[in-house]
């Protein structure tokens, strides 16, 4: 028995350095990653699927916002109901569960890939209940915190390096996008574009391999996904593209108006719902409110969208479901019901493009195919909200099959972009962390500068000296050649400035104290400044050595740092995150 458990172990240790250190491992670990996301994914949206139906009635068959009539009662009560149990739960996490979850854009960007399952649980459980009472919020935020937390696990079980753990993350996100639309190319570059931040030769098997799996999975589990098939789509001529330019212009304003109402419902709620807990119900009790006007306003929207691209309805109808829908999702998010935008900005950007091609076909501009614009609206509205441009491009791609419609929706995206970088600056998911305080704008590695800090990089070893000292008693005990530097205190034992040892033999006879030609006496470092923080601080007091000290009242020396070493730490730590990059770390 002791020999085949020790084989058993040796067997085990081998396949963990086998994963661990080959690409062929990544790809095996992507896949388990792409089948837990589409496992993942089947599940959450049949718990949502029957929870509506359980909620609203058996009538629920092709999604909620696809119902015409609906129970005025049940529409106006159950969102804020379960706005009021949101609430409840997010009054015991602050109690139970303090900490705010980490998402694959944020752990990848922070914190080299790792995630929480407990945070997975916690989001999957909010956004099930928001979208399940009919919050005007998708479940792709859970979808894909489940589904990273799950692979940074998973990673972190075979002991895999940061840059390996940061693709694998974007493994889960992969296949969780990808099971959810069955579009393993949409799932993949979503990854690529927002959760790894780069496209690399090394990461493409894996993620593929993750996207695939995981629609494969949810196609087993279910039959179908979450699918958006608008069929019959014409190929555009030369307007089609002129007018697919003017859609992403307008897509990119309207998105910026929608990000900034999601803030500005956030702030005006804030003071005029003081108890936090409250507040997710109050926002459900509005999202009822619009639920009377429209019953497509309600959850994420996959049933509206299918209505848009499958029937052909008054442009009135299609205008006010746009402002509606806009207002319910920014109340819903800023009220605090947890979710994202990704569906919500594809129903939106499809109603924008109809609500286009009936006014330029009412102005008698000429006759404008609504599919065409639905589609080209859809992708560049995502692009806007959501950040992934060529990941909306294949969207409409896989949906559409037809490689023309693709041109139009590319140069749409592109115009999409562009405006919106411009103009604002930031994608929802970015826009989220800039609201918290956080300097993240894409999920690239900036996390190792975080922990490249003044205080690991620092000395502890320094010399000091009482400022007072008489020059003939430093150079008695500092001769030439024992130390280059000297950090002085003053007499209460606080940074008082720095001793070149040279200079101080050098200096005239008369001098008698070391006050007298101390260097950088304002100018020192704090522990907690990162490498580029410390080169400026360099920088500005045209130093080469700087004295670290832990508080600028205190001012006790912690120790010495000088330029030199910061900017080769912080070369070698550039040198090995490019490497990781591409696959040769």
């Amino acid at each position: 028995m002791r020999i085949r458990r020790q084989h058993l172990t040796q067997g085990l240790g081998s396949l963990r350095a086998w994963i661990r250190g080959t690409e062929p491992g990544l790809v095996v670990l992507g896949a388990v990653a792409g089948i837990a996301s589409g496992a993942v994914a089947a599940s959450m949206s049949g718990i949502a699927q029957g929870l509506h139906t359980l909620l609203f009635g058996p009538e629920v068959t092709h999604g909620l916002s696809a119902l015409r009539d609906v129970d005025p009662d049940l529409a106006l009560l159950l969102p804020a109901a379960g706005g009021l149990l949101l609430g409840l739960i997010n009054l015991g996490l602050a109690r139970w569960h303090p900490r705010v979850p980490v998402d694959p854009i944020e752990a990848n960007a922070l914190h080299g890939g790792r995630m929480a399952l407990q945070d997975g649980a916690v989001v999957a459980g909010q956004n099930l209940v928001s979208n399940g009472f009919g919050a005007s919020v998708g479940l792709e935020a859970g979808y894909t915190q489940v589904a990273g937390a799950v692979a940074s696990r998973t990673g972190i079980l075979f002991g895999l390096r940061r840059g390996d753990l940061r693709v694998l993350v974007g493994c889960g996100a992969a296949g969780a996008i990808a099971a959810a639309f069955d579009a393993p190319l949409t799932g993949a570059f979503y990854a690529f574009e927002l959760v790894i931040g780069t496209y690399t030769i090394a990461s493409l098997a894996p993620v593929i391999t993750s996207a695939v799996g995981a629609t494969l999975v949810a196609r087993l589990v279910h039959g179908q996904t979450y699918v958006v098939q608008p069929g019959g789509v014409a190929s555009p001529g030369w307007d089609g593209y002129a007018l697919a330019l003017m859609l992403g212009l307008m897509a990119a304003l309207a998105a910026i108006a929608l990000m900034r109402g999601v803030g500005l419902v956030e702030a005006v709620l804030k003071r005029a719902v003081r108890l936090s807990w409250l507040r997710p119900a109050a926002g459900g009790l509005v999202v009822g409110l619009l639920a009377l006007l429209s019953p497509g306003v309600l959850s994420a929207g996959h049933g509206a969208l299918h209505l848009a691209f499958s029937t052909e309805g008054p442009a009135r109808a299609a205008l006010l479901l746009l402002l509606l829908k806009a207002v319910a999702s920014a109340v819903s998010l800023g009220a605090g019901f947890r979710g994202g935008l990704f569906f919500a900005s594809l129903l939106l950007g499809a109603l924008l493009g109809k609500v286009m091609a009936a006014g330029i076909n009412l102005l008698g501009l000429g006759l404008v195919d609504p599919l065409l614009l639905a589609v080209v609206g859809m992708s560049a509205f995502g692009t806007a909200v959501i950040g992934a441009p060529l990941a909306m491009t294949f969207l409409a791609l896989e949906t559409t099959g037809n490689f023309q419609v693709a041109g139009a929706v590319l140069i749409a995206v592109v115009v999409t972009g562009l405006a919106v970088r411009r103009l604002f600056g930031y994608s929802f998911a970015t826009w989220r962390f800039h609201l918290r305080g956080e300097g993240i704008r894409s999920a690239h590695d900036i996390g190792w500068l975080r922990e490249l800090t003044v205080g690991r990089m620092m000395r502890r070893d320094l010399r000091t000296i009482p400022a007072d000292t008489r020059f003939s008693a430093f150079r008695r005990d500092f001769p030439l050649g024992s130390a280059e530097r000297v950090v002085a205190l003053d007499e209460a034992g606080r940074y008082a400035g720095i001793v070149l040892v040279a200079e101080a033999h050098a200096a005239p006879v008369e001098t008698e104290a070391l006050a007298t030609i101390l260097h950088h006496r304002e100018a020192a470092l704090l522990p907690a400044m990162n490498a580029k923080e410390a080169m400026a601080a360099f920088d500005a007091a045209e130093a080469e050595a700087m004295a670290v000290i832990d508080g600028v009242e205190s001012r006790r020396v912690l120790g010495l740092l000088t330029a030199t070493f910061v900017l080769r730490r912080y070369g070698e730590e550039l040198d090995k995150r490019r490497q990781e990059e591409v696959g040769l770390a």
